[in-house]
C-alpha cells in the first residue's frame, strides 16, 4: 500500500499538486532523512489522532480495507486540507521502535544468562522509546518452544524459522537503561502516537505488537537518556561485580559516523580486557548485513564472538546459525 501511495505521491509532486506543496520545504533534504517515510508518518498520525476521518476509514491500522484508488483520494485530500500542520509534522525525524527485533536479541540475552549464571544489566544504544529494554516481558513462540509470560500483551509468534535449541533460561534484570538522540516516552500519549504513526498503516500485526509493548512500558520502568550513542557509552561504567552487563543495539550503526562506530568498538574491547567471570561483559547487535540483518554477540572474558542468526530487518523470523 505504501509503495502504491508513494508512487502516486511522486507523480503529484511532478504535477505540482498538494504533495508538492506539503514537501517542497524539504526538497533538498538528504536521502538518509527518508522524506517519503516522514510524509507517510505525518499523514498516518493525522488519521490515528482522529483529524483525518475520511482517510482513517481506509487504513487497515484503523480497521479499514478500502481499495487503493479510494485510499489515494482520501490520502491526497488529507494532505490538501492540512498543509500547515503537515509541514510541521514532516519536519520531525522518523522514530521507530520495532518490537519484533527483540526475537533475534533474545537468543543472545539467554545465552549470556546461561553462560555466566548472573543477573543481567541492560544498556541499549539508540533505544528510541526503550521498548526493547523490556524484552523479558514479551512472549516468544516457535512451534512447541516458548519463552516469556503467557499473558503478555506482546506475542512474537513464529519467532524462529525452526524451534530453537535454546535453554529456557530464567533470569533477573537489575537495570534497564539506554540512550537516544531524540528519545520518546511511551507512557506519554503524544509520544505513543508518534511511535504508532511510523509503523506502516497496512501492517496491523506490527501495530498490535507495538501497542502491547507500550502497555508493558507503563508498568516496567526503564530510563532512556537524550544523548548520542558514543557520548553516552563513554560515560557508562561497563563492568559491575555480580552482574553481567549487556550492551546492545539494533539497526543503529548505519546512522553513526565511521569514526564513532570505531570508537564504540574500542570502548567495548578496552572494557572487555578487564572483564572477569564475576563481572562479565557482552556486546549484542542486530545490524544490516546485505539483504538481511545479522545478530551476533561478543562476550568477555575470553573475547568469544559468534553469529546468532539472520532475519529480516524488522526481526521476524530469525534463522538461527547452525552450532
Amino acid at each position: 500500500m505504501y509503495g502504491d501511495l508513494l508512487g502516486r505521491a511522486a507523480e503529484d509532486v511532478e504535477a505540482v499538486g498538494p504533495v508538492f506543496h506539503a514537501t517542497r520545504r524539504f526538497a533538498a533534504d538528504p536521502p538518509g532523512s527518508v522524506l517519503p517515510l516522514r510524509l507517510m508518518g505525518a499523514v498516518h498520525r493525522l488519521a490515528l489522532s482522529g483529524d483525518a476521518p475520511e482517510l482513517a476509514r481506509c487504513l487497515p491500522s484503523l480497521g479499514g480495507s478500502a481499495r487503493i484508488e479510494e485510499t489515494w483520494q482520501a490520502f491526497l485530500a488529507t494532505i490538501d486540507r492540512n498543509q500547515a500542520v503537515l509541514e510541521s509534522l514532516i519536519a520531525h525525524p522518523v522514530q521507530t521502535n520495532e518490537v519484533g527485533r527483540a526475537a533475534p536479541l533474545l537468543a543472545g540475552f539467554l545465552g549470556v544468562a546461561a553462560e555466566f549464571g548472573l543477573s543481567l544489566r541492560l544498556l541499549e544504544l539508540g533505544a528510541s522509546a526503550g521498548l526493547n529494554l523490556r524484552w523479558d516481558r514479551f512472549r516468544y513462540e516457535s512451534g512447541p518452544w516458548h519463552w516469556g509470560p503467557a499473558d503478555s500483551p506482546v506475542v512474537l509468534r513464529d519467532a524462529f524459522i525452526k524451534p530453537p535449541h535454546i535453554v529456557n533460561e530464567r533470569m533477573q534484570i537489575v537495570e534497564r537503561r539506554g540512550c537516544d538522540t531524540t528519545p520518546l516516552d511511551p507512557t506519554l500519549e503524544t509520544d505513543a502516537l508518534t511511535l504508532l504513526s511510523y509503523v506502516w498503516a497496512d501492517q496491523p500485526a506490527r501495530i498490535a505488537r507495538l501497542r502491547g509493548a507500550i502497555e508493558i512500558a507503563r508498568t516496567t520502568p526503564a530510563v532512556v537518556e537524550a544523548q548520542d550513542a558514543l557520548s553516552w557509552l563513554e560515560g557508562q561504567t561497563l563492568l559491575r561485580t555480580g552482574v553481567a552487563t549487556v550492551v546492545f543495539h539494533s539497526i543503529l550503526l548505519q546512522y553513526m559516523a565511521a569514526e564513532s562506530r570505531a570508537r564504540v568498538g574500542e570502548l567495548m574491547e578496552a572494557a572487555g580486557e578487564r572483564a572477569t567471570n564475576t563481572s562479565p561483559l557482552a556486546w549484542l547487535s542486530m545490524e544490516p548485513a546485505g539483504a538481511s540483518a545479522r545478530t551476533q554477540i561478543t562476550t568477555w572474558p575470553g573475547v568469544a564472538t559468534r553469529v546468532i542468526g539472520t532475519s529480516p530487518f524488522h526481526g521476524l523470523p530469525l534463522t538461527l546459525q547452525a552450532a
